[in-house]
C-alpha cells in the first residue's frame, strides 16, 4: 500500500438500471459503506428510478433477455430466446426474489430505512424526474431531495470521495 493511499471517507453510488441485479448492487454497497461509518449518498437517475417510486420498487424484475451471465440452476448458460415466452421473465424474477427471500435479504422499501437510518442519504435525478412525469410525492419519503447532476457533483466531492455507478 502506497504512502497516498487514505480511507475512503466518503461513497455516492449512482444506480440508473431498474433491475433486481443493479438494484440490489447499489443498496448493498450503499448498506455496506453505512456499515463502514463511510459518509453514503445513493443518486437514482432513469431506470434506477424504479427502486425508490412507490408504486414500482416492489415490481422490479431480472433481465433474461440478453443478459450473458444468466444461468439456469446447475450452472448451464440460460438460453436467452426462452426470455420471449410469457411468462418466462416473471418466474425467473420470481425465483430470484425467493432465494434472496431465503437469504434474508430485505426487500427494496426496508433496504432504503436501513441505508437511511444509518445515515445515509437518497437522491432523485431531477432530469430523469421531469423526464418520467413523476413528482415527489411518488417516490418514497425517505428521499431527501429531487437534485440535478450538477447538486449531485457538488454533495459527491471532497477529498478521499468516490463516485460509483452502477
Amino acid at each position: 500500500m502506497s504512502e497516498n493511499n487514505h480511507a475512503l471517507k466518503k461513497v455516492s453510488i449512482i444506480c440508473a438500471k431498474g433491475s433486481i441485479e443493479d438494484v440490489y448492487a447499489a443498496l448493498v454497497m450503499a448498506n455496506g459503506a453505512v456499515m463502514e461509518g463511510i459518509e453514503t449518498k445513493l443518486f437514482f437517475t432513469f431506470f434506477g428510478l424504479d427502486a425508490i417510486t412507490k408504486k414500482q420498487m416492489k415490481k422490479l424484475h431480472t433481465a433474461v433477455l440478453g443478459n450473458p451471465a444468466m444461468r439456469m440452476p446447475g450452472g448451464l448458460p440460460f438460453p436467452s430466446l426462452l426470455g420471449i415466452i410469457p411468462g418466462v421473465e416473471a418466474g425467473v424474477s420470481a425465483m430470484m426474489k425467493s432465494q434472496m427471500e431465503a437469504l434474508d435479504i430485505p426487500p427494496v422499501d426496508e433496504f432504503l430505512e436501513m441505508i437511511t437510518a444509518g445515515g445515509g442519504e437518497i437522491y432523485a435525478c431531477k432530469l430523469a424526474i421531469d423526464m418520467f412525469k413523476l413528482k415527489k410525492e411518488d417516490l418514497s419519503d425517505l428521499v431527501k431531495d429531487i437534485i440535478t447532476v450538477g447538486q449531485f457533483y457538488e454533495i459527491a466531492g471532497g477529498e478521499d470521495s468516490q463516485i460509483i455507478f452502477t
